[in-house]
């Protein structure tokens, strides 16, 4: 087996994106996704491997991000994750979807050739007004200022750290770590245009446009796998922050009567 070969299944927001790894190659696929993604993924991520030159059962494993994020999107990553890794007798790797917006913000910000990002506020939009939140730190490797390019997914992995760990919040109550300057940090995530006039006055850091990816997934997924994060497919759970997965009736009339009214 060449090292890391992995296949990436991200659909925790509104985008279907895979990827495949195969060394330090990497092969994409991003399109819509929501209602798309049951009957796009499976057909997108065989034909994915196929160009990668790769049977499923050439992997090392599936990675997902498993959550927060859409409900719907991360039940159909999960079992998908599950029937391709049982099928081949594969482990899943389950990653945090906003531990991949802070490295998919970091690898954005080292290909513009920006001041090297090693602290991310990962902020995302949960519905509902309100927000999932996590913090993390990033420690590069002494070698990895020569590394070619930030879609790699070799050794050349710095170190992530969750320093706060995901939560929900309204805008409002967005915090972050105590000892992390403003200048110190920039906040990511999908979630800035959505409530615009909500954010506390404390939170001036850079705010940038981030979202999960599947590459982000694969180039976590070494560590990941390291740290033995990697399970059985039946032990395979999404990770939903929110205790309350379903709205009722009345709620969801509620939201398209204040939809139809903000239209």
């Amino acid at each position: 087996m060449h090292t890391h070969q992995w296949l990436a299944l991200e659909t925790s927001t509104d985008t279907l994106s895979l990827a495949v790894a195969r060394g330090t190659q990497t092969w994409t696929h991003t399109s819509a996704g929501g209602a798309l993604t049951s009957t796009h993924m499976i057909p997108q991520t065989l034909a994915l491997l196929q160009e990668a030159g790769l049977a499923l059962t050439d992997l090392q494993a599936v990675v997902f991000g498993r959550g927060p994020g859409a409900f719907t999107g991360l039940r159909t990553a999960c079992s998908v994750a599950q029937g391709l890794a049982f099928g081949a007798s594969l482990p899943v790797l389950p990653i945090d979807t906003l531990l991949a917006v802070a490295e998919e913000a970091r690898a954005a910000n080292a290909v513009a050739g920006a001041v090297p990002v090693t602290r991310v506020l990962a902020v995302m939009d949960a519905r509902m007004a309100q927000v999932y939140v996590a913090a993390y730190e990033y420690t590069p490797n002494a070698v990895e200022a020569t590394t070619a390019s930030a879609g790699e997914t070799g050794p050349m992995q710095g170190t992530w750290r969750c320093v706060q760990a995901p939560e929900l919040h309204s805008p409002e109550s967005l915090y972050w770590p105590a000892d992390w300057a403003q200048d110190s940090f920039i906040a990511a995530g999908n979630a800035w245009p959505v409530y615009v006039s909500r954010w506390p006055t404390a939170l001036t850091a850079s705010q940038a446009t981030a979202l999960p990816t599947a590459a982000a997934l694969l180039r976590l997924a070494p560590a990941a796998w390291a740290a033995g994060a990697a399970v059985p497919p039946e032990e395979a759970l999404p990770l939903y922050i929110r205790d309350k997965v379903a709205q009722t009736t009345d709620e969801r009339m509620q939201i398209k009567a204040q939809q139809a009214a903000a239209q």
